[in-house]
């Protein structure tokens, strides 16, 4: 992989995909049921907050990524069982976006297709895309996103304007059962959380700010990224939740899809969510790309390997079969994701490592000084 500079336009569009990619299309912050929207838009404060902490620590190591920067704030022993750690995790959940994608086309589109062929032939694409370098990815994040969000936009219009369903009542009473619902979708403990997922996500900027060509404009770019990723599932969740009401939101497996199958003009234009299912194509190419370019940096660094290809094929080879073998179903594999990534993953990797690496840096500086 060359390892090139992108600018801050196609860093922004990069995550801004990755954090959006496949998040859109579930029922995120159904627990607060009508109140969906408003506990995205408080996990979008505390992934602000977050992100506050990935900028300023790559900040203190500005040539350098979360692999490289780990041995100079807690030493080379301590730090590579760490380095293992976030390589095994950002390997583990490219598996389970691409499992995401498989679901959704085998229940609409291909239900007859081996998923091995569904998923094979999606990281083919995307080893494909990134032996071409970050600049690839960067430019095909500058292609897609922009067409991307129009396309939703004109969608929710379509929702609201003509569909008999859309109904802004079913968005009240606001905070009708209080204020704790929203706050236990916001926070990790006890069930999933829209603060590790997706704004949690973007610790994987810290592998991506070395390659940016501007670092004075890093942390413009990482606050755009979160505030527009959150306003962006908050719109959707108001409209999605508008049409469907909360207790359908909450039990569709991907409510945005059955919220576009009711759009209808004249009886003729219909089937729109052909429309979401290439959208979620793109959305999911840069989730999957952003998760395996951190893998393939983070070992390429580790073992000191020039030439990356290698370790993309070999990415590839591992994250066809484990997204397959990771459940036999849909329902047992988002349990895995309730049950297992969000406490044991997410929330170690996303919050705890990096303020503490945070804390021991600035300690550290201030010692030196």
């Amino acid at each position: 992989m060359k390892q090139v500079h992108i600018s801050a336009l196609q860093l922004f569009y990069v995550m801004l995909g990755f954090e959006i990619g496949n998040t859109l299309i579930f029922a995120i912050g159904a627990g607060a049921k009508q109140d969906a929207w408003l506990a995205v838009l408080v996990s979008m404060l505390g992934g602000l907050i977050l992100m506050s902490v990935y900028v300023k620590l790559c900040s203190l190591y500005p040539n350098d990524t979360l692999v490289q920067m780990l041995p100079k704030i807690i030493g080379r022993f301590l730090s590579y069982p760490v380095i293992i750690l976030y390589i095994l995790y950002f390997t583990f959940l490219a598996s389970t976006a691409c499992r995401d994608f498989a679901e959704l086309i085998l229940s609409t589109i291909l239900p007859n297709t081996p998923m091995v062929v569904v998923v094979g032939c999606f990281v083919v694409l995307v080893v494909y895309c990134l032996r071409g370098g970050i600049t690839s990815l960067g430019q095909m994040g500058e292609m897609l996103l922009p067409v991307y969000m129009l396309v939703m936009v004109i969608v929710w219009i379509l929702m609201m304007v003509t569909n008999d369903e859309f109904h802004l009542k079913q968005l009240t009473p606001v905070l009708g059962e209080g204020i704790q619902p929203v706050l236990d979708e916001v926070f990790p403990y006890p069930s999933p959380s829209i603060l590790v997922f997706p704004f949690g996500e973007t610790v994987l900027i810290t592998m991506f700010l070395p390659f940016l060509n501007n670092q004075k404009k890093a942390k413009k770019t990482g606050i755009a990224i979160v505030f527009a990723g959150g306003i962006l599932l908050a719109l959707n969740s108001l409209v999605v939740i508008a049409v469907l009401g909360p207790n359908i939101y909450k039990q569709e497996f991907f409510p945005l899809l059955a919220a576009t199958r009711m759009i209808s003009i004249a009886d003729f234009l219909e089937r729109f969510d052909a429309i979401i299912i290439l959208l979620m194509v793109a959305g999911v190419f840069l989730k999957v790309g952003g998760w395996t370019f951190g893998a393939s940096v983070a070992i390429s660094q580790l073992f000191k390997i020039k030439n990356n290809d290698s370790v993309l094929l070999a990415l590839g080879a591992i994250i066809t079969p484990f997204s397959i073998i990771l459940a036999t179903n849909f329902v047992q594999f988002r349990d895995v994701g309730k049950g297992f990534i969000d406490p044991y993953l997410h929330v170690p990797l996303q919050i705890v490592i990096p303020i503490g690496l945070l804390i021991t840096a600035l300690i550290r500086k201030a010692r030196k000084s």
